[in-house]
């Protein structure tokens, strides 16, 4: 397995003092919480990430599943076959962030509204 020593957080004195900040730190990044809603719904291949999110990267995405890796949210599972398969799940920490990702949901829905936008 791949050492995940640099995909771990960078130390950041402002993080080590407020829980809040720490949170954020973990679903930060541009494809996170789309990472993590699709791994809430179960277990998916990379390429099934892929599918279900056409405009990152493969690069883009490979990283952000490092670092919700490092960060113990996201289990990466190998399975000694020909060819390779890698499934990826949340892990027991990273499921209990579903119901602050669905609060998440609400608050920017009602952000949206406020905006004069509808979600999509």
């Amino acid at each position: 397995m791949k050492d995940l020593t640099g995909y771990e957080q960078k130390i950041d004195p402002l993080r080590d003092e407020c829980p809040v900040r720490a949170a954020l730190d973990v679903i930060r990044g541009r494809w996170k919480p789309s990472i993590l809603w699709e791994l809430n719904c179960g277990t998916k291949r990379f390429s099934q990430l892929q599918e279900a999110l056409p405009q990152v990267t493969a690069q883009a995405l490979t990283v952000q599943l490092r670092q919700l890796e490092a960060d113990g949210v996201v289990r990466r599972e190998i399975f000694a076959e020909v060819p390779v398969r890698v499934e990826y799940s949340l892990s027991e920490h990273g499921k209990a962030l579903s119901n602050v990702m669905d609060e998440l949901e609400e608050w920017g829905k009602a952000y949206m509204e406020r905006q004069g936008k509808t979600a999509g």
